[in-house]
């Protein structure tokens, strides 16, 4: 009889926790939420994950804490965000560089992008942009840049925020496509390198519009060509990768939310739709478009396609152009 009580209180026990983790996840979210940013502070990425974060807890109901873990091009970030429990409560901003061109590069990253993390959604992608020196050969325009790199291959070279970064590979994706020969020169950041490219210590750079663009306005360096879906008003008379007939190139940089694998796809709707919402703010939307920068606000599905294509798009180009971190 002691034995069939014990039975009886330990179901009772466990269907009554059971209803409690449901009417916990139902009311999602009871405390606040860390958003990870794994980039120091002051970058493109965690400008937008800080214009996010405090309306978005507004509209969950629970603050929204951005913090910050850069490191190994974002690797280490990456990686904590992976690990944590799938509870919406340790969410993290993916970029290119952490989920497609640091994994294709880097067989020894410590995460799969494609397995070990729940994408929620794209908030944004920003445009690339080629610029080069103003004493550059070929700076008139997209043909005379063209002709210039194919009349003297392996002449010049080319600076990025590091190797791995999306910028490196754009550029990498770029060379194989039109046979063109040029030097790496990896830089420990953007910044950097663009300074050294207005410097004419290297004659070009493909970087992120945002942090290019004041030196392109005061014509300390001349834009060539955008990755952008079309002509960009700040740049009107700079012509898009697919204008030029190299589609493939018109590639941005985004910036995401994702969690670790195995999140409850409740929890998921639920911030995809709360960030949705949050996009469609005008303030919002201005200061993400101030930073040159395009609100996306897809579907989980479209952000999980998204990062697969651009993870194999990488690995075929690590592929074809033999690239190491070496």
């Amino acid at each position: 009889m002691n034995r069939r009580m014990c039975m009886g209180l330990t179901v009772a026990l466990a269907a009554a926790g059971f209803s409690t983790a449901v009417m916990a996840e139902a009311n999602y979210p009871t405390k606040p939420i860390k958003l990870l940013v794994p980039f120091a502070a002051g970058g493109t990425t965690d400008i937008i994950a800080r214009v996010i974060a405090e309306p978005l807890g507004r509209e969950l109901g629970q603050s929204v804490i951005v913090d910050n873990k850069g490191g190994g091009g974002g690797v280490i970030g990456a990686q904590e965000t992976a690990r944590q429990k799938p509870d919406g409560y340790n969410l993290g901003i993916s970029t290119l560089s952490t989920m497609a061109t640091n994994p294709a590069i880097n067989p020894k990253t410590p995460y799969n992008p494609l397995t070990d993390f729940t994408p929620i959604i794209n908030i944004a992608a920003t445009p690339n942009v080629i610029a080069v020196n103003p004493k550059f050969a070929g700076n008139a325009n997209y043909k005379a840049f063209e002709a210039e790199l194919k009349a003297n291959p392996g002449k010049y070279s080319y600076g990025s925020s590091g190797t791995g970064g999306i910028q490196h590979m754009l550029m990498e994706l770029y060379k194989s496509l039109t046979g063109i020969q040029m030097t790496h020169v990896p830089y420990r950041g953007a910044g950097p390198a663009l300074n050294d490219a207005v410097a004419g210590q290297i004659p070009m750079i493909l970087d992120n519009l945002p942090s290019a663009l004041p030196f392109i306005k005061d014509n300390r360096l001349k834009a060539i060509a955008v990755a952008a879906p079309q002509r960009l008003a700040v740049l009107p008379d700079v012509p898009t990768f697919k204008e030029v007939g190299l589609p493939q190139v018109n590639r941005m940089a985004s910036y995401g939310i994702l969690g670790p694998k195995g999140m409850d796809k409740a929890t998921v709707e639920k911030i995809n739709a709360a960030v949705k919402k949050v996009l469609q703010d005008p303030a919002v939307k201005k200061r993400i478009e101030d930073t040159g920068s395009l609100v996306v606000g897809n579907s989980p599905q479209e952000f999980a396609k998204e990062l697969k294509e651009e993870f194999e798009t990488y690995k075929q180009v690590v592929a074809k152009q033999k690239l190491t971190l070496d």
